[in-house]
């Protein structure tokens, strides 16, 4: 299986269920949130975030002008965010419930569209 296909199930699949499950319990976005103050919590966030976005720059790095694009960014961005988390905790998390509540519906529709569009590419389920 090509990595690029692998990685588009893997966030496509996350980004659905993530959506779902904080549609159905939207208390978990507060509570997240919540726990951002902890340190032992951020600690943990920002090094499961690290790991997840170096392990895929380093399978797929792949700068094309493709949907493949989409899976190198995220890839990134949970490497920068994981980074963040780790030097300077407090303001992240900041920032993070800032963003948040002033953008939340934006982002729960990207991330459900986003994750649709990912699942579709890996699957082919529309053909276009």
């Amino acid at each position: 299986m090509d990595i690029s296909v692998l990685l588009a199930k893997f966030w496509g699949w996350y980004m659905l269920i993530f959506f779902f499950v904080l549609s159905v319990k939207p208390i978990r976005i507060k509570q997240i949130f919540q726990d951002f103050h902890d340190q032992k919590f951020a600690l943990l966030a920002s090094f499961m975030a690290f790991v997840l976005g170096l392990v895929n720059i380093l399978l797929h790095n792949i700068w094309e002008a493709s949907w493949i694009i989409i899976i190198s960014i995220l890839g990134w961005l949970a490497l920068g965010l994981g980074i963040i988390l780790f030097i300077m905790p407090h303001k992240a998390a900041r920032w993070l419930i800032e963003v948040n509540t002033k953008m939340i519906q934006v982002l729960y529709i990207i991330l459900f569209l986003l994750g649709l569009y990912l699942l579709n590419m890996a699957y082919q389920i529309l053909i276009y």
